[in-house]
């Protein structure tokens, strides 16, 4: 039985800045004498001291999609993969502007450009930088590029152009790394977060869970997180999809989902915690009680895998009583999504569904 005190002392050492200690955030995963329902109301607690009850939605742009030369285990872009999904190198400058334009509209916060690969040529980043002043100097909404491994002149170059953030994931713990791939090292991917920060760029790097780690990697990885002062932390639950190296999750149970989330928030208190891949599939009836420790999602899918209907998921967020970051209403984000959902239907059922080219390319229906 668990003393009622240890969940506000919970909140009341994250909202203090203190550090909790590995065996504290091993104990938030793991141990079953842990309510779930204390648990979640500390981890809100704090969620609500630094982003009240908003929540920022965020719209994924594929703009260069799989031909990746990197063999990450979990990804299906990745050259291991057998993954049957829609390939084409980067969208031209007025398709990914109009995509912009229907983030924008779809009520995102940030709209952010994935581009597959190792990472960009000069020529390329120069290109990335031209984008992000076009989309900045048109439409009121933050961007973020995920554009693989930076140094210091290319992350230079994208801060000048007024990228906002900068995305790359460390997925895994330093000691788990060389499981799940072997074309990089996970002290490539630190180099790369800390020209970000070197540069002026927040950093948006987060983890994959379910892919056969130990509860201490997670707590490595949040910590590794607060000590570089992520601004944002994607938690992306595993997606199964047959033709990876990396198929089947592991351990993913709503509850432990709920849980990771939870360590997340006290151990990176003021950082924007985002609902990211998985979410439908693995919190299933339970997705709501993310938003109580997370402040943000992905909206209408991920990379390559198809998420819930719009609709569905601003109903949620209002249906619980939080306030969406948007421009627009709450009821008109709704009939706008209700409308697109009529016109393109989303199904994902309990399995993982790849994105077509009307989901990549929504622009271009």
């Amino acid at each position: 039985m668990i003393d009622a005190g240890f969940y506000g002392s919970l909140a009341t050492s994250a909202l203090g800045g203190e550090e909790l200690s590995d065996a504290v955030c091993e104990q938030i995963l793991l141990d079953p004498a842990i309510d779930l329902l204390p648990l979640l109301n500390a981890a809100y607690t704090v969620r609500k001291e630094y982003w009240g009850k908003s929540v920022q939605v965020h719209i994924l742009n594929n703009a260069a999609n799989g031909k990746c030369p990197e063999d990450c285990s979990y990804c299906t872009q990745g050259k291991n993969s057998s993954v049957d999904i829609e390939e084409y190198s980067m969208k031209s400058a007025d398709e990914i502007m109009a995509e912009a334009r229907l983030a924008y509209e779809n009520g995102a916060f940030r709209y952010c450009m994935v581009f597959s690969g190792r990472g960009p040529s000069a020529t390329r980043t120069e290109e990335l930088a031209q984008l992000v002043r076009d989309i900045k100097a048109t439409y009121p909404i933050e961007v973020c590029v995920s554009a693989g491994l930076l140094d210091d002149p290319k992350a230079a170059v994208l801060a000048e152009a007024g990228l906002d953030r900068l995305n790359h994931n460390l997925n895994t713990s330093e000691e788990h790394y060389a499981d799940i791939c072997t074309t990089h090292t996970y002290q490539d991917r630190l180099n790369t977060l800390k020209a970000a920060k070197r540069n002026g760029i927040e950093t948006c790097s987060g983890l994959i869970a379910g892919m056969g780690e130990p509860a201490s990697d997670l707590v490595e990885i949040a910590k590794t997180l607060r000590g570089l002062d992520a601004e944002s932390i994607p938690v992306n639950f595993l997606l199964p999809f047959e033709g990876n190296d990396l198929v089947e999750p592991v351990g993913l149970t709503p509850e432990y989902c709920l849980r990771v989330l939870c360590m997340f928030r006290f151990t990176n208190p003021r950082a924007e915690i985002r609902i990211a891949a998985g979410r439908e599939f693995h919190l299933r009836s339970m997705e709501v009680m993310s938003l109580y420790p997370a402040n943000s999602l992905f909206l209408a899918g991920y990379l390559n895998a198809k998420g819930a209907a719009s609709n569905r998921t601003y109903e949620m967020i209002s249906d619980a009583g939080f306030e969406i970051v948007s421009e627009f209403g709450a009821g008109e984000l709704v009939a706008s999504a209700e409308q697109s959902a009529a016109e393109h239907p989303v199904e994902i059922g309990g399995k993982s569904v790849v994105k077509d080219l009307d989901d990549l390319r929504p622009a271009a229906r």
